[in-house]
């Protein structure tokens, strides 16, 4: 016998306490991920976002390894991968979306101040 088991026979005897801890921190995975993870759960390889990005694929690894980046670097990312970059300062008592980086908008507004 090989030692290997069903994932739901290795499971079958949690509590339900225990399968919503799991359920939890599974849910939690999905909302936090590095930029190549998020690349990968789009099923897209760093040569077909280089290809979107109009650069080359070394540049989307050294991209994924950095820890700090342009934002604007970061919006061409995201939206090359069909999302949307919003940035959000949280603070105890609620929410802010920071507009400085909402280029969306830029356009209408710049030329509704001049």
């Amino acid at each position: 016998m090989s030692g290997h088991h069903p994932f739901s026979k290795l499971t079958a005897e949690f509590t339900s306490e225990r399968r919503e801890e799991i359920a939890n921190r599974a849910s939690k995975l999905k909302t936090e991920m590095a930029l190549n993870e998020l690349r990968q759960a789009f099923q897209l390889s760093q040569s077909e976002l280089a290809s979107k990005l109009n650069v080359k694929q070394p540049a989307i690894s050294r991209l994924e390894q950095r820890t700090d980046m342009y934002v604007s670097h970061l919006r061409q990312i995201i939206e090359a991968m069909g999302g949307q970059l919003d940035i959000v300062a949280r603070f105890p008592d609620g929410e802010v979306k920071i507009t400085n980086f909402d280029f969306t908008n830029s356009s209408s507004s710049n030329s509704a101040s001049n």
